[in-house]
């Protein structure tokens, strides 16, 4: 199933609802749904307030809400310029292979390149096949030369 009516655009505090749904989606699809401590009062503050700490771009279908892709911008001394990074991804199933994935990518291209980045990053499960091939078809490199580390709860205080 095509759609024709997709349109890609910077979420706003009135779509909080949605984007709490795609995110408790998209933590389901990572198997760790109980991991989701995001309230919205907490993105409304975060996403929307003074001095946002991230960004949303949704994907719509005929009005209705069904992906979105979240960033925050980072800073490449290598490079010496900015870049994004995507921290979730996420196109409800039955909307998949349709393109969909693909323009929310585009426009985070089109930001980066409205912001002078030099590059957009992103982690992918290595057991997320499919996820794999996509970036793989719109151009990403997978680098599998470094791990993700995190420092998180107990360790932080």
């Amino acid at each position: 199933m095509s759609h024709k009516n997709i349109s890609i655009r910077d979420a706003n505090q009135r779509d909080i609802a949605a984007i709490m749904e795609l995110i408790h989606l998209k933590a389901e699809f990572d198997g760790c749904p109980e991991s989701v401590e995001a309230t919205p009062e907490k993105l409304e503050l975060d996403l929307f307030g003074e001095k946002p700490l991230a960004f949303v771009v949704l994907a719509e279908v005929d009005g209705d809400t069904i992906g979105l892709a979240t960033y925050h911008f980072i800073y490449s001394t290598f490079l010496a310029k900015p870049g994004i990074w995507l921290d979730d991804l996420y196109v409800k199933a039955e909307y998949r292979s349709q393109g969909i994935g693909q323009a929310l990518m585009l426009r985070l291209r089109q930001i980066g390149e409205e912001k002078g980045c030099g590059r957009i990053d992103w982690t992918v499960a290595v057991s997320n096949e499919r996820g794999i091939n996509f970036y793989e078809r719109i151009g990403a490199k997978i680098i599998n030369k470094v791990k993700l580390c995190r420092l998180d709860g107990q360790i932080l205080q």
